[in-house]
């Protein structure tokens, strides 16, 4: 393989671990780390299949318009009392509502795609609100230690110290009405994200701190404190860049947990409301109905089972891609 046009030395891959190519004269041209990472996390079919459905519900939940229209299936919130039997129970599934409707008649089907908009948004918004806050949070504690360190430590431990569940559920009930904060956010997907990112920012932060305790110390650091570098500087231009490779990994680890808090707080009624549809939200309304409409349990059970799956398979494969020390 040719680089570089004319007179460009000739490259031939390089035995062993195959981490560059050798040139004609035998030195090697070494891989960049783009490449050292999409080497190694392509050879994990798993991570990249479950990739590909993650990318799937991703472009359903950014064009639920357009396919409910292409499907011929009625809005989500569309209720038609004649889809229901005499005793009014629900029908199930067929041609034209493949997923069946609930007990208002609603297409199950179309619901599910709708939810799914919810799932990511909350998964994906509140995960990377809490990182900010943990990021800023971890720098300053790892980097400044002392009283500064002390300080931030403690107070993560005690918001640690609460359980989350019953964080969100008192949060969820206090903003389900008119909000927090004096009405900056707002009930529904707004408070969601708002006690997502109270609650697992802490979680960013320790990573981060930890981390940051070890970097301080390194050659490279020294080097830029002797040159005159500010702190600010030092933090988020020399540390924060070498912390991307974990982040990425715990973020792709807490985005399918924060969906399944937000379907547990939907499940329990401080969560998402109607009309608006919400996979936790589905399944609490079906479990009432279950024995005789199994179809309103299932598919949005299964739609949250393997996107919360898709994620963690896709961190697991991030991890092992990330970790130069795993063996491919």
């Amino acid at each position: 393989m040719s680089v570089g046009g004319a007179g460009a030395a000739e490259l031939v891959p390089s035995p062993g671990d195959g981490l560059g190519f050798l040139d004609a004269g035998g030195d090697i041209a070494a891989r960049s780390p783009l490449s050292l990472f999409w080497r190694r996390f392509r050879h994990d079919r798993v991570a990249l299949v479950s990739l590909g459905f993650i990318a799937f519900v991703v472009l359903l939940a950014l064009a639920a318009p357009l396919v409910i229209k292409l499907l011929g299936l009625p809005g989500p919130n569309v209720q038609n009392s004649n889809l229901t039997n005499a005793f009014g129970s629900p029908l199930g599934p067929s041609l034209a509502h493949p997923f069946g409707v609930d007990q208002l008649g609603e297409d199950v089907m179309s619901r599910v795609i709708y939810g799914t908009r919810v799932s990511l948004e909350v998964g994906i918004l509140g995960t990377a609100v809490a990182a900010v806050i943990g990021i800023v949070i971890g720098v300053l504690a790892g980097y400044y230690r002392g009283w500064v360190d002390t300080v931030l430590s403690r107070f993560v431990d005690v918001v640690l110290s609460i359980p989350i569940l019953l964080l969100g559920l008192g949060l969820g009930a206090a903003c389900a009405v008119r909000g927090c904060v004096k009405g900056l956010v707002q009930p529904g997907v707004g408070s969601i994200i708002f006690i997502i990112a109270l609650a697992n920012w802490t979680y960013i932060a320790r990573i981060v701190r930890g981390l940051v305790l070890s970097l301080r110390e390194r050659e490279f650091v020294e080097a830029s404190r002797a040159l005159g570098a500010s702190d600010a500087r030092i933090m988020f231009r020399e540390i924060l860049p070498n912390l991307v490779a974990p982040l990425i990994v715990y973020s792709s680890l807490l985005i399918p947990a924060n969906i399944l808090f937000e379907a547990a707080l939907s499940y329990l009624g401080v969560g998402i409301r109607p009309p608006t549809a919400s996979w936790g939200q589905m399944i609490e309304q079906a479990t009432p109905i279950f024995n005789t409409a199994w179809w309103y349990m299932t598919f949005p059970g299964l739609a949250l089972l393997f996107t919360v799956l898709a994620f963690n398979l896709v961190g697991d494969g991030l991890q092992d891609a990330l970790n130069p020390r795993t063996a491919r």
